[in-house]
């Protein structure tokens, strides 16, 4: 058996699609959530900054879910080793930028720095697609440079927060749709 990363946590086909459903829903929650267009309206606001933490938790709960249950039925169909070495640094370096990208999260949303959250989230989704980069998926650079370029853009225009994440969600279902398994 070989151990193989490039077919067992890959962002083509069906995980790409799902994963850019999971942020467009998710952006759009957020955004139903903070407009007050949910019969939620009457919560308080510490309320919805949890019920946003949750979502963004949710989030790439679903995601990692989605790698490792379709990585798993990869390697198991091509009888590659799930777990070796590669895969195993892979996912420490998965967690460590998950992790801090939270925990940084978290922090501006306790100093109230609300604008910088998507430009942090968005450049972190982009650091973490560019370290799983390599010779056989230049295509992720796209993805991580499309998610870079929509930071640079809701640091200049905070409100186009909503259209940056619905951009990077169907930028993700267009890619796993060309990008085949």
């Amino acid at each position: 058996m070989q151990d193989n990363i490039q077919v067992n946590f890959s962002l083509k086909g069906f995980t790409s699609i799902l994963i850019g459903g999971y942020l467009f829903i998710a952006g759009y929650v957020i955004e139903a959530l903070l407009n007050n267009a949910t019969p939620l309206e009457t919560l308080s606001p510490k309320t919805i900054e949890n019920l946003i933490i949750l979502i963004a938790f949710t989030f790439v709960l679903l995601s990692t879910l989605t790698l490792f249950f379709i990585g798993k039925k990869n390697a198991k169909k091509l009888n590659i080793q799930l777990w070796g070495d590669k895969t195993k640094a892979a996912v420490q370096k998965y967690i460590i930028v998950i992790v801090v990208a939270f925990i940084i999260l978290i922090v501006l949303m306790n100093l109230e720095f609300t604008n910088y959250l998507t430009p942090t989230f968005l450049i972190f989704y982009g650091i973490l697609l560019f370290l799983f980069k390599n010779k056989e998926r230049k295509n992720l650079l796209v993805l991580s440079g499309l998610s870079l370029l929509l930071a640079i853009l809701c640091f200049l225009i905070p409100t186009y927060w909503s259209s940056s994440l619905s951009i990077l969600g169907i930028a993700h279902l267009t890619y796993g749709v060309v990008v085949k398994e």
